[in-house]
């Protein structure tokens, strides 16, 4: 190794030499994180405007999740799901309650999650809704990103997850997002063979895209009245980020089936989870469907903290509250320069729209002075920066961010 040891030089080389070249992180390396802050290897501190893809809704480190997860570590972790544990069925009774669902299948990442939701939508329309078998189809949405398993994959448009990893899972059909005519079109024609439609509430991956008031609320009714179940993604807008605990509650929205991840644990520990009432859910019997980790005491134990820290701090009511002042400096700021052409989001999930093309490496750019001066982002789709900081983050902070922001866009060059 060329640099100095417990330098980031040293670690960013220790990686590129030994692991897998499937991601292209900013060139920073974190060591400790509290808050919303973090921490690199040199001890200079940034604010966390990604927090893990929003898995930290809660902060990093927050005290009560880590006191459930190294209590519960130290007694129990893992039994399987060979036997019960003391843990899961109190967990799963306060998260079915929470949500407004009979039941919860536990996982551990979102794409399980996801899966699974696939698996128990097509087991519904087989057994219940009566399609024929392997004849059921997904609606899905352009721009998706639900995770990168090879089904998942398979109804992406994006080429960097799908080229050369063919054949793909057929049973998809991809409709523009935010199009409600388009989904009508599909139900209208082939209602019979559709299973299900699953849509995120806001496209997040894609650049923060937020559909029009209305377009949910629709798109269910739509779906109730041709009997096909409507899947709410809601990994990444779960768990308070948007200003609700689910996104599907601004439009007072009650999902057929759920899928909730990531902040779920607070960041913690890998927890996710399908919600569902009985008659989807119990069409998956012993043996069909399961995992080795999923329920285990620890997530249980952990995602009953991270849940209590949100409902406790009133983090929902603090990402509309503090979402709202942040757009509102950023179209300020807009206001003075030709950089940035607009800001979009809801609660504390937003993004800047970078004035240049996709290929350009201007946001790329931006986000290193963004580091230089103390707060940590990252684009998404070439030209647009999503912004997502802890949710516990204070309004005093947030105008400390703003500061950064505007200083950092206002000395920028291309």
């Amino acid at each position: 190794m060329n640099a100095t040891r417990n330098t980031s030089n040293y670690h960013i080389e220790l990686e590129d030499k030994y692991g897998a070249h499937n991601y292209h992180p900013l060139p920073v390396v974190l060591d400790r994180g509290e808050g919303v802050f973090v921490w690199d290897v040199e001890g200079k501190r940034y604010y966390d405007f990604l927090s893990a893809y929003s898995a930290v809704n809660q902060g990093h480190s927050h005290p009560k999740i880590v006191k459930a997860l190294t209590e519960q570590a130290q007694k129990l972790a893992l039994t399987s799901r060979a036997f019960h544990n003391s843990k899961l069925g109190e967990y799963e009774e306060k998260v079915t309650k929470r949500f407004g669902f009979d039941k919860v299948l536990p996982m551990n990442s979102g794409a399980e999650a996801v899966e699974t939701a696939v698996k128990l939508a097509r087991k519904w329309s087989y057994e219940v809704k009566g399609i024929q078998e392997n004849a059921a189809k997904i609606i899905v949405c352009e721009n998706n990103f639900h995770g990168r398993t090879t089904t998942i994959v398979s109804f992406s448009n994006d080429p960097d997850a799908s080229k050369n990893y063919g054949p793909f899972t057929p049973g998809f059909v991809k409709i523009p997002y935010n199009d409600l005519g388009a989904l009508e079109e599909v139900l209208k024609n082939d209602a019979q063979n559709i299973a299900a439609f699953l849509v995120e509430p806001i496209q997040g991956e894609a650049g923060v895209y937020v559909p029009d008031e209305g377009f949910l609320k629709k798109a269910a009714e739509l779906c109730k009245q041709h009997n096909v179940l409507f899947i709410a993604d809601e990994v990444q807008t779960g768990i308070a980020r948007t200003g609700k605990m689910i996104a599907c509650n601004h439009e007072d929205v009650q999902p057929d089936i759920l899928v909730l991840g990531k902040a779920l644990s607070g960041g913690m520990y890998p927890v996710s989870a399908v919600f569902a009432n009985n008659d989807i859910m119990n069409v998956i019997k012993p043996g069909q469907h399961g995992s080795t980790f999923g329920g285990n005491p620890l997530a249980c134990a952990v995602a009953t903290a991270a849940l209590d820290v949100v409902e406790e701090e009133n983090l929902a009511e603090r990402a509309e509250k503090l979402g709202n002042i942040f757009r509102t400096e950023i179209e300020k700021l807009i206001e003075k320069t030709d950089l940035i052409s607009g800001v979009r989001g809801k609660g504390l999930l937003n993004a800047i729209l970078i004035n240049d093309t996709p290929e350009s490496t201007t946001a790329w750019d931006l986000c290193l002075a963004l580091k230089e001066n103390g707060l940590l982002a990252k684009p998404t789709h070439g030209n647009i920066i999503r912004l997502a900081p802890p949710l516990v983050i204070t309004e005093e902070q947030i105008m400390e961010c703003v500061d950064i922001i505007r200083k950092t866009v206002i000395e920028f060059r291309k």
